[in-house]
């Protein structure tokens, strides 16, 4: 259990509380450049958020470990911090709780926190803030002034992407992205033109990877996190997938995750755009910078690392796609569904245009099916809290569309099992890029594909006990059956859209009776996806 003590005793009285959430772990944010002995930082482990959606276990640990470490750093440069571990007695559990405690307790005039980048917690703030505090050792009312400040991480402000397409009839992840690199002089040359005359490389940045150049080493330190995991297990805190807590292997802090973007740049980034939507069974990072936890608990900040790979390509270092296509999904997409997220709730997550609720198989839970490419996918996430964006786009999330899995359920199995899944970021890409389940609000198409693809973007689909041509039969794979069923299902909501016309083409040269079959041969694996 960590050290709950401060500088002062903890009764003395405090003009300030700040609290810091588990996801704002940046011990550059401004409110740390002086000590102030008035000042309270306030940090809690608690049920609340370990049980709103069942998470793998290594984000718990790793959430707790960086909120721990940032705590310790802020106690050795002279700041009073309060730390509720998991398993502390005057923990209540429930932020709401903890603070009225808190508030109690140092009897402050002022409550500040940084804006949550979750709807929920930004809600559950205000819901609690509008409430008098009643002191529990008198009966009155404490009046304490609460502010909110900026968290100091992204390009943008929640609604300037909703701003930016006010007077336009549909959000363009291309318009947006397009907008941030004049805005922020990001691979521009000169008259507001990009670098190399292109504005996005996508097209250069697919080949399939079949061995060379090598995976890079894993070069991230390891760290034995078996007690804070013996805690937490203590604590009652329910978890899925493999908790690695001796070997863990997710950075504590932010030099740990200056240290991993410098392996990237080293190591990776010279060849992530030309392998950025590989696959493979003999590696699970490939080119992959794996800094999205970081970025997304604050130890780095977004701009450091594209300056840094800017900077790799102004030097020759690396080819003008690879840093293009690492950027775009920085400054472009994380930002761009963020602004979605804001523009949308709180009724994005109800969102299911294709009214999919078929429960998810067990197997999301165990990565045992005997397709391959999902077994890899959803296996490597429960062994290592994370996949590549396209692991998740278009295996899992492919697959999950096509099946007509429940949307919902799915959006909580994603955010669960991924270690930089939060709400602001995961919801948006699960239910809007993945599953088209806000109709077209994000994405302008749906992502699905027959076994075709796959086998072009990996090695999944050799040795698989499917075979990836046939449509039909027991032995077909079942991605190709579910793609066309999965379009004259939908024909009513899809057959305009202009992105796909060729498959409603294709379809129409089949005769009806191989339609009518791939219908059938469709129905009977959707009930049995258990099986498969």
């Amino acid at each position: 259990m960590p050290n709950t003590s401060e500088s002062l005793t903890p009764s003395s009285p405090a003009h300030t509380l700040r609290l810091i959430l588990g996801d704002q772990l940046n011990p550059l944010h401004s409110w740390f450049t002086t000590v102030q002995p008035e000042m309270v930082y306030v940090l809690m482990e608690i049920r609340q958020e370990t049980d709103y959606v069942l998470h793998h276990a290594q984000k718990i640990i790793a959430i707790f470990a960086g909120m721990r470490d940032l705590a310790r750093q802020l106690r050795e440069t002279g700041h009073r911090v309060h730390y509720l571990a998991i398993d502390d007695p005057a923990n209540r559990q429930n932020l709401g709780d903890n603070l009225r405690a808190l508030i109690d307790q140092y009897h402050p005039q002022v409550f500040e926190y940084q804006d949550p980048d979750e709807y929920r917690l930004g809600q559950q703030l205000q819901a609690f803030l509008a409430k008098p505090q009643v002191q529990a050792s008198s009966p009155r009312e404490i009046c304490v002034d609460s502010y909110s400040i900026d968290s100091e991480h992204f390009y943008t402000q929640r609604h300037e992407a909703a701003e930016l397409f006010a007077s336009r009839k549909q959000w363009l992840m291309e318009t947006f992205y397009r907008h941030m690199r004049k805005r922020h002089r990001v691979l521009m040359g000169e008259s507001d033109k990009p670098a190399g005359d292109q504005w996005n490389f996508d097209a250069e940045n697919r080949k399939s990877w079949k061995g060379t150049p090598p995976e890079p080493p894993d070069l991230r330190p390891q760290h034995d996190h078996s007690a804070l995991w013996a805690t937490i297990q203590a604590a009652g805190v329910q978890s899925f997938g493999e908790p690695s807590a001796k070997h863990f292997r997710w950075p504590l802090n932010r030099a740990e995750s200056l240290q991993q973007l410098d392996h990237f740049i080293t190591h990776a980034l010279p060849h992530f755009g030309d392998f950025q939507d590989a696959m493979s069974r003999k590696g699970w990072r490939l080119f992959h910078s794996l800094l999205s936890f970081a970025l997304n608990v604050k130890m780095l900040n977004p701009r450091e690392v594209v300056d840094r790979v800017e900077s790799e390509w102004r030097a020759g270092r690396v080819e003008l796609a690879a840093a293009e296509g690492f950027i775009r999904q920085i400054i472009g997409w994380r930002e761009y569904v963020r602004g979605i997220y804001w523009a949308q709730m709180p009724g994005y997550v109800q969102h299911n245009y294709f009214e999919h609720f078929t429960p998810l198989p067990a197997w999301f839970w165990s990565g045992n099916t005997r397709m391959n490419c999902l077994a890899a996918a959803i296996g490597g996430s429960l062994h290592n809290a994370h996949a590549h964006h396209i692991q998740r786009l278009m295996v899992i999330g492919n697959f999950s569309l096509l099946a007509g899995l429940d949307v919902q359920a799915l959006h909580r199995w994603y955010l669960g099992v991924y270690i930089d899944a939060f709400e602001w970021v995961e919801l948006p890409n699960t239910l809007g890029m993945s599953q088209f389940a806000d109709g077209g609000l994000l994405a302008t198409k749906p992502y699905v594909s027959s076994a075709a693809y796959i086998d072009r973007m990996s090695d999944y689909c050799k040795g698989c006990a499917y075979d990836k041509k046939q449509r039909l039969g027991e032995a077909a794979c079942p991605f190709n059956a579910l793609y066309w069923d999965f379009y004259q299902r939908n024909a009513a909501k899809l057959k305009n859209n202009p992105r796909i016309g060729m498959a409603y083409r294709q379809l129409e040269k089949m005769p009806a009776t191989e339609r009518e079959a791939i219908r059938d041969h469709a129905q009977a694996l959707r009930a049995r996806l258990k099986d498969l």
